[in-house]
């Protein structure tokens, strides 16, 4: 099948590759000419694990270019992948949707079916077939959808060859079967909805995760109070099938551009239907509140923070990944920075992006470099080489032996065994 993906981030290059590899003939599309050129010399503009070998096993059947015009011309399917930012409202800004809808428009040269993969709000497939109609000059016929992303960085291919489900929200059911023809080879559970339902489904996803996320979090706070072990809690929950063990992990909180953008795009809709919701507004608020705590422990361990050295382990926002979007590093770093604090930050990929922010910082080479005279070390995101470092060496390093552990990844046991003053989130 020809198939055009224009945007090329996350999603858009992720998803582009992958139907390349299931034997389609794709051709990405994004107006960043230097990110183009670098595509076509196999330069992969994010750290996503698997993309590289993926992105060279099929440079046959991938094409990359700065003109939809040339991507649409002989596509069958075109996926809309562009960024759907927040506003200051919290409502997602549809600036780029809008500007690829009527650069489509003007562009179609036959029959095709243009499917929305960003993550937009209720109503956008509507705004993007109105759009394409009023701008497509030789009143072509096409058919508009949805079928919304689920993939999580640092697994994104993974999780677009082994969904749990496929979303294909349309009018007509020929179009949503033509999308479903794609996927079948993935040989998963295809949901075929009206358009709308599959955009809120994307939404409701997210927010039900975040709720989760958030949730545990509270128990967390509380179990501190009453002498609890919120790892210990969880677990219990985690076994009732209801329940299940996914994202029951108490810590700093949820960062990331999928989180947060989207629970403040649904609590907007829902805004604008005169609907205030209550539930969405208190995931929102405890997100915020985990990472006040995190200073408070800090402080706590230390006595007072003006000045102190600090090395802080872990910058994106989780493991396998370079994004910072939303990341709690980002917060925490801007606090101790505004005390006076001195902070050296180690993390495998993500130092270069979060030096554009505050240069102030030393990015040193590992997690000992980071430990050294530090007064006490904060654990910020999960990498798998910060459960495994030498904590003996950690300790010799560190003028005082202190770990604030905001992901819970030490059995606090054994590193208080060690010498170590630790401060979890909700352990006992």
């Amino acid at each position: 099948m020809q198939i055009c993906v224009i945007g090329t981030g996350y999603v858009g290059l992720v998803t582009g590759v992958c139907m390349a590899d299931l034997g389609n003939n794709v051709t990405c599309v994004d107006i960043d000419k230097a990110k183009i050129d670098g595509l076509k010399k196999g330069v992969v503009p994010i750290y996503e694990p698997g993309l590289k070998d993926l992105l060279k096993r099929n440079k046959k059947r991938l094409k990359f270019t700065t003109s939809i015009k040339d991507g649409i011309s002989k596509a069958a399917i075109v996926f809309i992948a562009v960024g759907t930012p927040p506003t200051k409202t919290g409502e997602a800004d549809l600036t780029y949707i809008k500007s690829v809808a009527k650069t489509i428009g003007k562009n179609m040269n036959g029959y095709k079916i243009i499917v929305d993969k960003s993550t937009v709000p209720v109503g956008v497939g509507d705004l993007v077939e109105s759009i394409i109609e009023d701008n497509s000059k030789g009143k072509y016929d096409f058919d508009v959808a949805s079928c919304p992303e689920f993939l999580r960085e640092g697994s994104a291919i993974y999780d677009f060859m082994n969904p749990d489900r496929v979303v294909i929200g349309a009018k007509r059911k020929e179009a949503a079967q033509k999308i479903a023809e794609i996927f079948k080879p993935l040989n998963t559970k295809i949901i075929i909805s009206d358009i709308r339902s599959a955009e809120l489904i994307k939404h409701a996803s997210n927010t039900f995760l975040a709720m989760k996320i958030s949730f545990i979090n509270e128990i967390a706070n509380i179990c501190e109070r009453v002498g609890a072990d919120v790892e210990v809690v969880a677990n219990g929950m985690g076994l009732d099938k209801r329940i299940g063990k996914l994202f029951l992990n108490a810590g700093a909180g949820f960062g990331g551009s999928c989180f947060p953008k989207d629970v403040e795009a649904l609590r907007s809709m829902a805004r604008n239907e005169d609907y205030e919701p209550l539930i969405l507004n208190a995931v929102m608020d405890v997100n915020k509140q985990q990472r006040k705590i995190v200073i408070n422990k800090i402080k706590q361990m230390l006595g007072t923070i003006e000045g102190r050295q600090i090395g802080i382990l872990g910058l994106a926002f989780k493991p396998n990944t370079d994004d910072i979007r939303e990341a709690v590093s980002v917060d925490i770093i801007r606090a101790l920075l505004d005390k006076g604090c001195r902070i050296k930050a180690f993390d495998p990929v993500a130092a270069k992006r979060v030096k554009k922010i505050f240069s102030q910082v030393q990015y040193v080479k590992d997690e000992y470099a980071a430990a050294e005279n530090a007064e006490c070390l904060v654990v910020l995101t999960e990498w798998n080489e910060f459960k495994e470092m030498d904590l003996k060496k950690i300790k010799k390093a560190m003028k005082k032996p202190g770990i604030v552990d905001a992901r819970n990844i030490y059995d606090p046991k054994k590193i208080k065994k060690l010498g170590f003053e630790y401060a979890g989130i909700g352990r006992n």
